[in-house]
């Protein structure tokens, strides 16, 4: 197993849950635009920076859509995972350090006002699928130099058009460090299933779009 790789996935989940959570404490959760663009931020420095030791997964939904599709073993979907959960568990203890628990416990996604958990899975499926297919597009199939810039662009675009309804995880480890550490745990599940299902429909989307088609 390539340890390397693994802290460059602790790092990148690290900085995400890092700089959203502080962001979010920043502003008090009053400003949208503030949030989404720290953690596209984030997520885009964080690609330029590390993807070239680790594929720069930073989301055990994004594993999970390589692993399916063929591209990752068992065993080597599994250390980035855990690698990837430390690097939320961390961040959100240092936040805690920082601002203090209740800030890690409103910096954890969760549902919006007036919103139910079979809405919020929605958006989450909805937005982790337009990641993923970001993803797939740019850094899998197709290696472009601004492959950080166009995630970092679908994360932000994914928490101006969700944050109200879901708080727009649109990845697990953003979610259960967090909660582990506030103690936020409202409708958890939404932020597994939802990211799980939406970068899996990606994938196999993704794979039957670049496959070659067959000569008669």
């Amino acid at each position: 197993m390539n340890v390397r790789a693994l802290v460059a996935e602790f790092l990148g989940v690290f900085a995400l849950c890092f700089v959203g959570i502080g962001a979010t404490a920043a502003t008090q959760g009053a400003d949208l635009m503030a949030v989404a663009l720290a953690h596209g931020l984030a997520i885009g420095l964080s690609v330029v920076a590390l993807g070239a030791i680790s594929g720069a997964h930073f989301n055990p939904a994004v594993t999970f859509g390589l692993l399916i599709t063929g591209r990752m073993t068992l065993a080597g979907a599994a250390g980035y995972w855990l690698a990837q959960f430390l690097g939320g568990l961390v961040a959100a203890f240092f936040i805690g350090a920082l601002y203090g628990g209740s800030a890690v416990a409103e910096g954890t996604p969760a549902l919006g006002p007036n919103h139910s958990p079979i809405q919020a899975l929605m958006m989450e499926v909805f937005l982790t699928f337009f990641l993923v297919s970001v993803i797939f597009g740019s850094a899998v199939y197709n290696r472009f130099s601004y492959a950080g810039l166009a995630i970092g662009l679908a994360v932000t675009m994914g928490i101006l058009a969700g944050g109200a309804v879901s708080g727009a995880a649109m990845n697990p480890a953003r979610v259960l460090g967090p909660a582990l550490m506030g103690g936020e745990w409202a409708a958890h599940w939404v932020y597994w299933v939802g990211p799980l299902v939406g970068a899996g429909l990606a994938a196999f989307l993704y794979d039957f779009l670049y496959s070659k088609p067959r000569e008669n």
